[in-house]
This record gives C-alpha cells, sequence and structure tokens, in this order.
C-alpha cells in the first residue's frame, strides 16, 4: 500500500508458502490469498497462476496504474531453493540452466526490489539473491526485526 501511495505505478507481489519442493500443489497455492490482500490494501488484487516465464513476464511488463499482482507461490520451482523432488518424490537438483531462467524471469518483473521477509533473507534463495535490481530495499517489517536485533545487542535484558 505505501508503495501505491508513494508513486510506484504497479506492484508485483511474490513470496512462498509451505515446502511444497518444487512441485505444484494446490494446498500451497497463494490464491486464497488474494481475498486478504484486496481487503487490506482496499484495491482489486490480479493473481497470476505461475510466478516466472513469458506470460508472466507479459502480465508484469506493463501494467494499468494502481495495479497489484500477486504471483503463485515462488516455491513450486525447484530453481527457487535449488533443490526439490520429483513426481516420483526421489531428490532433485536444480540444474544451474534452470536456476539462471528462474532468476533472469524474476528480475523481468519489475524495476524495484523489497525484500520484506525476515525469514528468508539470510537464505540462497532465487528470490533472495538472484533478482536482478538496480534497487534493493528492505520493507518495514525487515526494517523493525533488525531495530530488535539492534537493541537487544545494544542493550541487552
Amino acid at each position: 500500500k505505501y508503495a501505491l501511495e508513494n508513486g510506484a505505478k504497479s506492484v508485483v507481489l511474490m513470496s512462498h508458502l509451505g515446502r511444497p519442493s518444487g512441485q505444484r500443489s494446490d494446498k500451497f497455492s497463494l490464491a486464497p490469498a488474494v481475498k486478504v490482500l484486496e481487503e487490506h490494501l482496499s484495491v482489486p488484487v490480479t493473481f497470476l497462476g505461475d510466478c516466472v516465464g513469458p506470460e508472466v513476464e507479459s502480465a508484469c511488463a506493463d501494467p494499468a496504474a494502481g495495479s497489484v499482482i500477486l504471483l503463485e507461490n515462488l516455491r513450486f520451482h525447484a530453481a527457487e531453493e535449488g533443490k526439490g523432488v520429483d513426481a516420483e518424490g526421489n531428490k532433485v537438483k536444480a540444474s544451474e540452466e534452470d536456476v539462471l531462467a528462474f532468476r533472469q524471469s524474476l528480475s523481468k518483473l519489475g524495476d524495484l526490489y523489497v525484500n520484506d521477509a525476515f525469514g528468508t533473507a539470510h537464505r540462497a534463495h532465487s528470490s533472495m539473491v538472484g533478482v536482478d535490481s538496480p534497487v534493493r530495499v528492505s520493507g518495514f517489517l525487515l526494517k523493525k526485526e533488525l531495530q530488535y536485533f539492534n537493541a537487544a545487542l545494544s542493550a541487552p535484558e
């Protein structure tokens, strides 16, 4: 909401839910979050059924002013964490080519990257370290967590 109220043309939200291990699972879809986001933001939210690829890139390339777009769960792709399981449940490692393509596609979805995911900020996941954006900032939740750490380290109780 802050971004839209302060000059952003649109907002593309990327996130993860659970541990689907690189496999699509309705149980871990972000689709139900649309209703909650719409209530909190007071604007319509467009849900895209994937988080990368030509259709997603096209939808995010020039959306209408004020648009909010929610991408499907990043962890539906093994390239997000670098590993996953195949359809038979066998462990697989994402190829370097798949990781690179995943990261390149994510990088095409916006001009500014805001990380507000404190719980995964330390991980080498593609959405944390692979989005090539000229401007990368932390969001308000991450700022708040860092302030708590600073207080705990500066004046422990």
